[in-house]
């Protein structure tokens, strides 16, 4: 799918639920990520309960867009790397994400040890490995079995 058919999908799912759409818009970060922004006007329906409405809208946008794409293809991957924030709420969770994984990598350096951070889910761990990913005396790694779940940061430079 394009994006203009994506747009069109959430735009059809959203107007479904009765919540009134004000605008939509599609920012490509890369080839594998695709934020798209949307603006409504009673945005509590979605991000309450921790957001639990905007991850099931995700979620079901993600497989509308793997039942339309052939298996294996390069849209499937597509449709995986987008996300769907509403009134900004996304981009300031992965905002506070990314700055206690910056705390927490700080951390790792100042002891020179491993440092664990709280449990998280896929979406969030993923986050993070990739905001550390370029860190060259850092290293991460997922541990823990379910809800507990957690992402440990390494220190791996030199020990003096």
């Amino acid at each position: 799918m394009n994006n203009k058919e994506v747009e069109n999908l959430i735009k059809e799912l959203i107007e479904k639920t009765t919540v009134e759409l004000k605008e939509i818009s599609i920012k490509e970060e890369s080839p594998k990520s695709t934020w798209i922004s949307i603006e409504v006007n009673e945005p509590h329906f979605f991000i309450e309960r921790e957001g639990e409405g905007l991850h099931a809208l995700n979620h079901l946008i993600h497989r509308i867009l793997e039942s339309k794409s052939p298996r294996g293809g390069a849209e499937e991957q597509h449709g995986m790397g987008i996300l769907i924030d509403i009134n900004g709420y996304q981009k300031k969770h992965v905002e506070n994400i990314r700055a206690v994984a910056h705390m927490m990598s700080e951390r790792a350096r100042y002891f020179k040890s491993n440092v664990e951070v709280d449990p998280m889910s896929a979406f969030e761990r993923r986050i993070v490995h990739e905001f550390l990913s370029e860190a060259g005396d850092i290293q991460t790694e997922s541990i823990g079995i379910g809800r507990e779940r957690r992402v440990v940061i390494k220190y791996i430079g030199s020990i003096s």
